[in-house]
């Protein structure tokens, strides 16, 4: 599966943006989600994510409160909504899939299979 990320962007502290992780030519209705993101000089951390079915999100200590995981009705997007952004936010956002991942492994990025290009998140103090 192919997967695009966007929705990223400039934005000063306190604003919020929604980024968006879809499949050309496929629902992801049978994938869990993840989000992740890598700041420069970092590495690559975990965001958030989403079962398949929408049933069950997870979300790292640093956004929860903050952040929103979703799916769309026809499971064709699954968004992630960022409000109160902080500086410490910026960072190349990538969405991720796989069929299942053990819930455990949630926020392990080596367990997904198909990543997207990133989208670029720029938050100004």
């Amino acid at each position: 599966v192919q997967l695009q990320a966007s929705g990223g962007g400039l934005v000063q502290a306190g604003g919020s943006l929604r980024l968006s992780c879809t499949s050309s030519g496929r629902t992801l209705s049978r994938y869990d989600i993840g989000w992740f993101r890598q700041a420069p000089g970092k590495e690559r951390e975990f965001v958030a994510a989403s079962r398949w079915n929408g049933g069950n999100t997870f979300y790292a200590d640093s956004v929860k409160g903050r952040f929103t995981i979703s799916r769309d009705n026809a499971k064709t997007t699954v968004f992630l909504q960022m409000n109160s952004l902080k500086p410490e936010d910026t960072a190349v956002y990538y969405c991720a899939a796989d069929s299942r991942v053990i819930v455990s492994q949630y926020s392990n990025a080596r367990v997904y299979d198909f990543w997207g290009q990133g989208t670029l998140v720029t938050v100004s103090s």
